[in-house]
C-alpha cells in the first residue's frame, strides 16, 4: 500500500471535531460494572480453549512519578517516596501469580509492555523482581523474538540503567521527550536537557535495542512553527526508529494538573495547524511514513512492514504488530482484552491493593461484545490501521452483506467521498491520502454508541 498523506487544511478545518481514539471498540466509555471478574475468569478459560493457542499480550502499568508534568492526562501518582513502589509491586506480584494461573502455560508472551507513570521510577533491584515474578508465572520467550517493550523517561535513566533493561528483557523502549523548547519545558514543568535524551537514546543502540521511539507533544504553551522546527531538527539528528506526535488536548476541568497551563499561552489553532503541517513535511522529506493517527516510522520498521502487510493491529497501547493476542493488563486501571470482551482494574491504589489483598482480580467493570460490536470493531480496525477495506473479507467474516448492513453508514460517507477523503466502490473502502489524518472521522461513522450518545467527551482528531 501506498503510505503516504497530503495534509489538506481545508479539509481538517471543517472535520476538526472531537471523537474516540479507537484504542478499542466499544471504547472505555461503553465499560459497565455489571461485567466483574467472575465473568472475566470464565472468557479467560474459554480463551485457553483455541487451536493453535493464542499468545499473549502483557501490559503493566507502573503510576509512579517524580514529578508531575502538566500537560499529563494519565492515572499516575505524583510522588518522591520511593519507598511507595514496595507495597505496589507486592500487590502486582500478587496479581501476576492471579492472571497467570488463568492461562495455559502453552501460551508463549510474545508481547510485553511496562508503561505509566514512570516504570523506571521503581529501583533497579524491584525492576529484576518484577521480571522475575513474571517468568514464574508466564512462558516468556528466552530469544528475543517477542515485542518486550518499556517507556522511559530520560530524566529517571542513565547508561546503566538501560543495559539493566535489556538484559532482564526489553528490546524496545520509548522515550518521552515531548519538547527540547527550554521555554515550553518550564511551562509544562518538564525540565529535560537534550544530553539527557542524547545518552539514553545512545545507550540504548550500544546495548542493542531493536527500536527506540520518540514521544512528542504539539500544541503545548509557547510552542511556535520556529520552536518547533529546532525541536525537529534535533530530533531528527537522532533518527529515532518511530516517533509519536501527539496532539495536546486541554481539557483542564477534567485534569487537574492541566489547570496549571493558561489557554492565554497555547500556540492559535491557526499555528497549531502550521506546526503540525511542518511536522509532516519534515518527516516524510526524513524518509519516515506515516502510520496512522499520530504514528511515524521508518520504511523498515515493523509497523510499517505490517501495515504493508495487512497485519497492523490496534490497542490500548496504539499500533500493534501482535492482533492475534489475547491482552492481559496488569496492575491499577489497566485494562484487559481477552476473548471477545474488555475488563478494567479498579483506578484507585485503595480499591486495587484491597481486591489482591482479598485474594481476588482487580476487575471492576469492563464489557463482552457482541456480534454487532465484533463486526464493527474488524470495520473500524481496517481502516484505522490499513485506509482500506473489503467488503467480501467483512462478509466472509461476519455472515452479512455488507451494503445491507452498513446502508446508512455508506450513505454518510458520500459526502467524504465527495470532499475527496476516500473513494467508495462497489467492492469497498479506499482512504485517500487527503483523509488519512481525518481517519478517526471515517472510523465515527461506523461506531453505533456514538450515533447514540450524548454529551460524551473525546479530544479533538487534529
Amino acid at each position: 500500500m501506498q503510505q503516504t498523506l497530503i495534509f489538506d487544511e481545508d479539509l481538517i478545518r471543517r472535520y476538526d471535531r472531537s471523537g474516540p481514539r479507537y484504542t478499542s471498540y466499544p471504547t472505555a466509555v461503553q465499560f459497565h460494572e455489571g461485567f466483574g471478574e467472575a465473568r472475566y475468569r470464565e472468557l479467560a478459560a474459554a480463551s485457553n480453549e483455541a487451536r493453535p493457542p493464542r499468545p499473549l499480550s502483557l501490559y503493566f502499568h507502573i503510576p509512579f512519578c517524580d514529578t508531575v508534568c502538566y500537560y499529563c492526562a494519565c492515572n499516575k501518582v505524583v510522588t518522591k517516596d520511593r519507598g511507595l513502589a514496595a507495597p505496589y509491586l507486592a500487590r502486582l506480584h500478587r496479581e501476576i501469580a492471579l492472571q497467570g494461573a488463568l492461562f495455559d502455560e502453552a501460551r508463549t508472551v510474545d508481547q510485553l509492555h511496562w508503561g505509566g507513570g514512570t516504570p523506571t521510577f521503581i529501583s533497579p533491584a524491584q525492576m529484576r523482581e518484577l521480571m522475575a515474578v513474571t517468568r514464574r508465572h508466564f512462558r516468556l520467550r528466552d530469544d528475543d523474538t517477542g515485542e518486550y517493550s518499556i517507556e522511559v523517561d530520560p530524566r529517571e535513566a542513565d547508561a546503566g540503567t538501560i543495559a539493566l533493561l535489556r538484559e532482564i528483557g526489553f528490546n524496545r523502549l520509548s522515550l518521552g521527550v515531548q519538547d527540547f523548547d527550554e521555554r515550553v519545558q518550564r511551562a509544562v514543568n518538564r525540565i529535560q536537557p537534550e544530553a539527557q535524551t542524547v545518552a539514553v537514546l545512545e545507550a540504548a543502540r550500544r546495548e542493542g535495542f531493536r527500536s527506540v521511539s520518540v514521544d512528542l507533544i504539539y500544541g503545548l504553551p509557547f510552542q511556535s512553527v520556529e520552536s518547533w522546527g529546532r525541536t525537529l531538527d534535533r530530533i531528527l539528528a537522532l533518527a529515532p526508529d518511530r516517533l509519536s506526535v501527539f496532539n495536546y488536548a486541554h481539557l483542564p476541568e477534567l485534569f487537574k494538573p492541566q489547570r496549571r497551563i493558561h489557554a492565554e499561552d497555547l500556540p492559535s489553532p491557526a499555528e497549531k495547524l502550521a506546526i503540525l503541517a511542518l511536522t509532516i513535511e519534515r518527516l516524510t522529506q526524513a524518509g519516515y511514513v506515516y502510520i496512522g493517527m499520530d504514528h511515524f516510522a521508518r520504511p523498515d520498521d515493523e509497523l510499517a512492514v505490517a501495515q504493508r502487510e495487512g497485519t497492523l493491529y490496534r490497542n490500548f497501547q496504539g499500533y500493534s504488530t501482535h492482533a492475534h493476542c489475547d491482552l492481559v493488563g496488569l496492575g491499577a486501571t489497566s485494562i484487559s482484552m481477552v476473548g471477545p470482551s474488555y475488563a478494567q482494574n479498579r483506578r484507585d491504589l485503595e480499591g486495587y491493593y484491597a481486591a489482591i489483598d482479598a485474594g481476588r482480580l482487580a476487575v471492576f467493570r469492563g464489557v463482552e461484545l457482541d456480534a454487532d460490536d465484533r463486526l464493527r470493531r474488524d470495520v473500524i480496525m481496517r481502516l484505522i490501521c490499513h485506509f482500506r477495506l473489503a467488503f467480501a473479507d467483512i462478509e466472509t467474516a461476519h455472515g452479512i452483506r455488507f451494503t445491507e448492513y452498513f446502508a446508512p453508514e455508506l450513505e454518510e460517507i458520500r459526502a467524504m467521498e465527495a470532499d475527496g477523503l476516500l473513494h467508495l466502490g462497489d467492492d469497498g473502502i479506499e482512504v485517500a491520502p487527503r483523509g488519512r489524518l481525518l481517519i478517526r472521522n471515517i472510523c465515527m461513522v461506523f461506531d453505533r454508541y456514538l450515533r447514540e450518545s450524548r454529551g460524551q467527551r473525546f479530544s479533538k482528531v487534529i
